[in-house]
């Protein structure tokens, strides 16, 4: 095969994309697996209610979830990657096909809680990708007017984390305002966002759980390991 328009491009590793390799042989039959994280341990903490008014939704749209408390977590480095609670979480990580983070919005930014959960899960643990291909949507509660500082930096999170994130978010003001006092939600336009976001996180998931492989399949990371098959099998044969 020659590329005659393309000379940097190495034949053997580049690949056209088609429909037919989109479409999964064998779909996955069982609900989609939603790994929560919230970015707070108050005893009384709005991130950690609409988590929870989220995953109610989550099992209404027939997912299956994990809700990871962040109570026990050491800092980075804080620990080693032995520690109970981050092997929980890499665990955790590994298990989900869809993630929803949800972070208190503290000085103009997530809060460390949030970010420390994020940092122990790693962009690599050998061959494995713990959040590679998985789907993401992300919410924030404010306790003033309503900002996007928190889940602006979510995305640029789950983006770097090799993530597909959902179009739709949340973002609920005046947190305080929202919830009932046992913790339920009360009916609003930031309730009905919430759905909106849990019902697309779903979707989503569907629609890419089973090819996420293919989805993330780079050229460059296919040129990279051709190169080193190929090293090897002259070393072999030396």
């Amino acid at each position: 095969m020659k590329i005659v328009d393309l000379p940097n491009i190495e034949a053997e590793s580049i690949e056209i994309p088609t429909l037919a390799d989109l479409r999964p042989t064998h779909p996955s039959t069982h609900p989609p697996r939603i790994l929560m994280l919230y970015g707070s341990l108050r005893e009384r903490s709005y991130s950690r209610f609409l988590t929870l008014e989220a995953e109610r939704l989550l099992h209404h749209f027939g997912a299956e979830t994990r809700v990871f408390h962040a109570d026990g977590l050491p800092l980075p480095d804080a620990a080693s990657a032995d520690h109970p609670k981050v092997q929980e979480l890499r665990e955790l990580s590994q298990w989900s096909e869809g993630q929803v983070w949800c972070s208190p919005e503290r000085h103009g930014a997530m809060t460390a809680v949030m970010k420390a959960q994020i940092d122990w899960i790693p962009l690599s643990m050998g061959s494995v990708r713990p959040t590679q291909g998985r789907t993401l949507a992300v919410m924030q509660v404010s306790g003033g007017s309503q900002s996007f500082n928190a889940v602006n930096q979510l995305r640029v999170l789950g983006r770097w984390m090799r993530m597909v994130t959902i179009p739709n978010q949340s973002s609920v003001a005046k947190a305080y305002e929202q919830f009932e006092p046992n913790g339920r939600m009360k009916p609003s336009s930031y309730y009905d966002r919430v759905v909106d976001v849990m019902e697309e996180l779903v979707k989503f998931t569907l629609l890419t759980r089973d090819v996420s492989p293919y989805l993330t399949s780079r050229y460059s990371e296919r040129k990279e390991a051709a190169a080193k098959l190929e090293a090897r099998v002259k070393l072999a044969s030396i």
